[in-house]
């Protein structure tokens, strides 16, 4: 599965696209644990202190948050596209 990540997300994991393992039957959840795993210094930008997805980070799959399906509980299917974004500001 693939992650493409936006402004200093993309900076802290190194790359824009970053690809992770996850099972046939994987939610996103599973692929935003994965992700954290093979880049920990994102955990600190995207989770907060609980360990909950901070309410500021988008999280998309297909173009759509996720947050309009069943969130990180969603589950993924071959060929989805999962992006992740910081807040976007600005004026």
């Amino acid at each position: 599965m693939e992650w493409k990540l936006f402004a200093d997300l993309a900076e802290l994991a190194g790359d824009r696209h970053v690809s992770v393992a996850v099972d046939d039957d994987a939610t996103v959840g599973d692929a935003l644990d994965s992700l954290l795993a093979a880049h920990p210094a994102l955990a600190d930008r995207v989770l907060d202190d609980d360990g909950d997805l901070r309410d500021h980070i988008n999280v998309l799959r297909n173009g759509e948050n996720v947050f309009s399906e069943d969130g990180l509980a969603t589950t993924l299917e071959t060929g989805d596209e999962l992006a992740l974004f910081p807040p976007v500001s600005g004026g």
